[in-house]
Order: C-alpha cells, then sequence, then structure tokens
C-alpha cells in the first residue's frame, strides 16, 4: 500500500490501528522503545570524592527507632555550633525534615522532578532545598505504595542531586537519613559507593533495632572486604532505658557509644509536638552538643559483626524466647494423610 491510499484507508477507518511507513502500528512502536528502555542498563551514580572539606555521614536504624528525632536535634546543633550543615532524608516516608521544619512537610524531590518533567521545566535548588536557622534540608522521596521500587527512588534522587552539583556544595556537614530495615541496593548506596565516609547506626535496648544494627555492620563490613572504604562511626542509643543490650552490642561489634538519649517523658512529649530540643539553651543542649562532637571526630573503623546466636546471647531469654524448641512438622499434619505421590510428568526414553 503506497502513502496516498493507506491515508484514504485511514480517513475511512479512523477507528482503525494507525500503521507506520515501515508496517509497524503505533502501538507496536512504542511497546518496541519501551521494551528497548527496560533492557537499557541503569544510568551509573557516580561516587566521585566530594571536593569540599565535607563530612558525609549516612544514619541508619530500624523503622521508628528515632533517626529522624536524633538528626533534626543533632542537625540544629551543628548549625548553632557555625557549622553548615544539610540535612538529606533518604526514607520513602519522607519524615526525615518533619521534625525540623515543626511537622511540615516539604516537597520531595522525585515528586518535584515529576511534575518538572510533565511542565518542561528543569527542577532549581530553591524547589527542593529548604532553610530553617542555618539548616539546609530536603527529602528525595519514593514511589507511592505499589507503585514502585523504593531503592530506584533513590537512586534516581542521587542522579538528580548530582546535576544540581551535589559534588561542589561547601558544607561541612552532609546528613543522609537511611532506613535501616531495607537491604536493597539504593538503600546500601553510600556504603557500596563510597558516597560517605563514615556510617552511624541509631539503636536501642531492643533485638529488633540492634538486629538491624548489626545488618548495617555486616554491609560496611562486607563492602570493605570487597575494597570500600565506609566504616562505622558508632552507634547512638535512643530511648536508652540503661537495661545495656545496646552498650553491649558496641562493645562486641568493636564500635563507640557516640550518645546515649534517654527514655524520658519531657523529650518524647516535645517530640510528638515537634519541638526541636537540640538548642544550646535548652536542657537538653550539652547532650546533643556532646553529640555533635562526638560526630565530627568519631572514626570510621571496620566493625565485627555478630553472629545471629550473639545478637541473641545480649538478652535474657525469657525476652526472646531463647528456650523454645523447633519442632518439625510432619506431612500428615499439614495434609491429614501420609501419601502424597503423585505421577511423575518426567520423560524417560528407553535405551537404545
Amino acid at each position: 500500500m503506497n502513502v496516498q491510499l493507506r491515508d484514504k484507508a485511514l480517513q475511512k477507518a479512523p477507528n482503525k490501528v494507525e500503521i507506520t511507513r515501515s508496517g509497524q502500528s503505533a502501538a507496536g512502536a512504542m511497546a518496541e522503545r519501551l521494551r528497548q528502555e527496560a533492557a537499557s542498563a541503569e544510568p551509573e551514580v557516580q561516587a566521585g570524592p566530594v571536593t569540599k572539606e565535607t563530612q558525609v555521614i549516612a544514619i541508619y536504624g530500624k523503622g521508628g527507632i528515632g533517626k529522624s528525632f536524633t538528626l533534626a536535634n543533632l542537625s540544629y546543633m551543628m548549625a548553632q555550633q557555625g557549622k553548615k550543615v544539610l540535612l538529606i532524608g533518604c526514607d520513602p516516608k519522607s519524615d526525615t525534615t518533619s521534625l525540623l521544619f515543626g511537622g511540615k512537610a516539604c516537597p520531595t524531590i522525585i515528586e518535584t522532578s515529576s511534575k518538572k518533567k510533565l511542565a518542561g521545566d528543569d527542577v532549581k535548588i530553591g524547589d527542593v532545598c529548604f532553610v530553617r536557622d542555618g539548616v539546609f534540608a530536603m527529602e528525595l522521596g519514593g514511589p507511592e505504595v505499589g507503585r514502585g521500587c523504593g531503592g530506584r527512588g533513590i537512586i534516581h534522587g542521587f542522579e538528580l542531586l548530582e546535576k544540581l552539583g551535589f559534588h561542589e556544595w561547601g558544607f561541612d556537614y552532609v546528613l543522609l537519613d537511611f532506613l535501616g530495615d531495607v537491604v536493597c541496593g539504593g538503600f546500601g548506596l553510600p556504603i557500596a559507593r563510597d558516597m560517605c565516609q563514615k556510617v552511624i547506626i541509631v539503636g536501642s535496648n531492643d533485638l529488633q533495632s540492634l538486629y538491624v544494627a548489626n545488618n548495617v555492620c555486616s554491609a560496611v563490613e562486607y563492602f570493605r572486604k570487597l575494597g570500600g572504604n565506609v566504616g562505622v562511626a558508632g552507634i547512638v542509643i535512643n530511648k536508652d532505658d540503661g537495661t545495656g543490650e545496646a552498650q553491649a552490642f558496641a562493645d562486641a561489634a568493636g564500635i563507640p557509644v557516640l550518645a546515649a538519649i534517654p527514655a524520658d517523658e519531657d523529650i518524647r512529649r516535645k517530640s510528638a509536638k515537634y519541638e526541636i530540643i537540640g538548642r544550646p539553651e535548652s536542657a537538653w543542649g550539652p547532650l546533643f552538643e556532646a553529640l555533635a562532637q562526638n560526630v565530627a571526630d568519631a572514626q570510621p573503623v571496620r566493625p565485627k559483626p555478630m553472629t545471629p546466636d550473639g545478637l541473641l546471647g545480649l538478652f535474657d531469654g525469657d525476652t526472646v524466647g531463647r528456650d523454645v524448641v523447633l519442632v518439625p512438622a510432619t506431612i500428615e499434619q499439614m495434609c491429614g494423610k501420609s501419601d502424597l505421590s503423585k505421577p511423575t510428568l518426567e520423560v524417560v526414553y528407553d535405551n537404545v
């Protein structure tokens, strides 16, 4: 069919699928482009050295353990001490900066990037970075539930930060807030790509938070064996009730305790109201002044991850159910009968 005849045919049958000059439907061409995009390698995230004398610190911990609370107050105290600080939330919940901004959520990098792209505009620093009392802060964000990979969102966010000049920014400290429960590549980016100099863990005197802390230590040690340079600078014990399990973990893993924030009702109430307690004039000011100094001075070390049994050994048997015996299940219990033999579908050839 020549081009003129094709055009006339389309005019007579507008509801038919349009055929391109190469004989391929528009839908087929789109599908082919999508296949090519899916098959293409993911762009490399550059992990070059920061050009300024900047300490890039990744903070990890179990969800809900108090990373955002710790970082908001730590970054605020650092700024009051005259340091230039950037706080970057790398958790899809986008809650890192909420406490810093009094509960107000700031636009995320991923959300802003999508809207700007649809409008044909470029993302500017002022679209995604906001300041309070000397603290610069931004949120990477993430996809909606069930609509994408959070780790890939982290990678995309850092790609955009690099386009905005991340390695040229002149900060004294860049604090990255990462969810420690998730172990996929995007969340391990700072450790795997040497994007930070050191890792700080936020934990508590409970098994699950120390399990996450131990996983982070294992990741750091794994990449050190592959030639990486990131080390663990220490652990912050949050909601410390004095039972000592987190301290025992730190001793066993060979990492220092940078601060112990007590389980205090005043802290809980003020944090619930999005109040910053890490102010020089507050009752908790000395605690965060000491934490800021310890974070600045702590040297990254190679941790010694514990075995699962060793981790359980930090707790009383009654606390973690150590005396429970694993009883093997039987097929009779599960199916009510013992014979589940079924004819095989395997093709057996006679020897010739």
